[in-house]
């Protein structure tokens, strides 16, 4: 696997907060954790990751690409190596793909080594946001909706047991979500703390 880009940011930016554990985002397709992860990184000075983009950089092929060539299992096996070797690197802001929280070992991972983060977001906000894309190879059914209702009805409940929440309401600005998570993540003083 090759080593990751970072978002450009200051090491030595005084951003007011000191964050001691990567915070992982997690939640649906279409929830908003790579445009959150980014506003969060750039606002609390820490490099932005984003595991999906980290695969397709190694794989030099898509997430879809890697799905119809490899299968899902596949990919949930490289999608848990890419986690866990961005925990271990340098703390900042990991977003993941939409499965990567459904697996026992990914869950436990992340709570060992982060923080997991749930960006909540209701069935009509997601489908607002992915129904005009094709890059989602989950969707490429016949019913689209009706494979997103079913996949949002299976993990809502696995998603709750994210250490900490964040709720969109789909009308949310991105500073507005960075806002509430920053203000979720104060409450694990462990996780983050102002200087």
């Amino acid at each position: 696997m090759s080593e990751i880009k970072h978002n450009t940011y200051s090491s030595d930016a005084d951003t007011g907060f000191e964050l001691h554990k990567t915070v992982v985002l997690v939640g649906m397709m279409g929830a908003g954790k790579t445009a959150v992860g980014r506003g969060l990184a750039a606002r609390l000075g820490v490099p932005f990751l984003d595991s999906d983009a980290e695969i397709e950089s190694a794989a030099n092929m898509t997430i879809p690409e890697i799905f119809e060539r490899d299968g899902e299992p596949f990919f949930r096996t490289k999608e848990s190596q890419v986690i866990g070797r961005l925990l271990d690197e340098e703390k900042g802001i990991l977003s993941t793909g939409g499965g990567a929280f459904l697996a026992d070992a990914n869950r436990m991972m992340i709570t060992e080594r982060g923080v997991s983060v749930w960006l909540r977001a209701d069935l009509n906000v997601l489908w607002n946001r992915v129904k005009h894309k094709d890059t989602r190879p989950l969707l490429r059914t016949s019913d689209p909706y009706a494979t997103l209702r079913a996949l949002y009805e299976a993990r809502v409940p696995v998603y709750a047991q994210a250490d900490l929440t964040a709720q969109s309401d789909g009308e949310t600005a991105i500073e507005t979500m960075v806002d509430r998570v920053v203000a979720a993540l104060l409450t694990r003083p462990d996780v983050l703390e102002r200087k």
